[in-house]
């Protein structure tokens, strides 16, 4: 499932758009990603709009239009934003297309996990008024870290990292690396933090978040995004008898907070 720096990496891709008008609408309204959303209403407000800003909140994106039209995105696990030629045909899995006059900006998802929002109005919708703070906001503070986590004493720091109402964006890869970085084993309860704990956990969350947007999302020649920075614990963890980068010593591979967790038993404790 595509983390927050690989939703920036698609949320930079349907920029080309920025500034064109949506000359044509092209819709599968029947499938589950609209939930909740009237087909027609979306392709009247939109057809006609212009394209003006965007904005990426954990794994969620947001893409703002003239008339107060907001175009919520959410990937889900196999979905990815495109940029075909303005004469492109949709494909089965091309549930989304926004055409404009040089290009058409397309939402293609197989596995249909993925979700499109809809809002026009004044204001934000409360889909993204709601969101919790973003990782790398002044609003995601030590503080506020530390009070979300003590609701949360016995759960493993592997799944606290996994819960979207704090950590918005980390997903399985972050939260192994932030863990791995950090060293703290997967295991250690969020309850378990002394003072000095808690703030490595805070600051090394916001430095391989920073250093995975960096990378990971950067301007590509490629329809793919970039792989984190080198040393990073996400090149070996699922290499068949994969290192720890740091002390050499065999990875472990063990099922964390509902997910399967990569971890060196070595500098991360036993």
């Amino acid at each position: 499932m595509p983390e927050l720096a690989e939703v920036e990496f698609y949320r930079r891709k349907w920029n080309a758009g920025c500034g064109a008008v949506v000359t044509n609408v092209h819709l599968h309204g029947e499938k589950r990603i609209f939930r909740g959303v009237e087909p027609g209403t979306l392709v009247k407000a939109i057809t006609g709009a212009k394209l003006v800003s965007s904005a990426a909140h954990g794994k969620q994106m947001a893409f703002r239009f003239t008339r107060g039209v907001w175009l919520g995105i959410h990937l889900g696990m196999t979905g990815e934003l495109l940029v075909e030629a303005a004469d492109f045909t949709p494909r089965k899995h091309d549930h989304l297309v926004l055409f404009q006059r040089k290009q058409a900006l397309v939402f293609s998802d197989p596995r249909q996990f993925g979700r499109v929002l809809f809002f026009q109005g004044s204001g934000e919708p409360d889909w993204w008024r709601d969101l919790p703070p973003q990782i790398l906001s002044r609003e995601f503070s030590l503080r506020w870290m530390a009070e979300r986590l003590a609701r949360h004493r016995k759960l493993p720091l592997k799944a606290a990292l996994l819960d979207q109402s704090t950590f918005a964006g980390i997903g399985n890869w972050m939260a192994d690396e932030i863990l791995w970085q950090a060293r703290f084993h997967p295991r250690t309860t969020a309850g378990a933090l002394d003072k000095d704990e808690l703030k490595n956990l805070w600051q090394t969350t916001r430095s391989v978040t920073r250093k995975a947007v960096s990378s990971v999302a950067k301007p590509s020649a490629s329809s793919e995004f970039s792989d984190p920075p080198k040393g990073f614990l996400f090149h070996v963890r699922w290499r068949r008898g994969g290192k720890c980068p740091r002390d050499g010593g065999p990875l472990r591979h063990e099922t964390i907070g509902g997910r399967t967790t990569a971890y060196c038993p070595k500098c991360q404790g036993a």
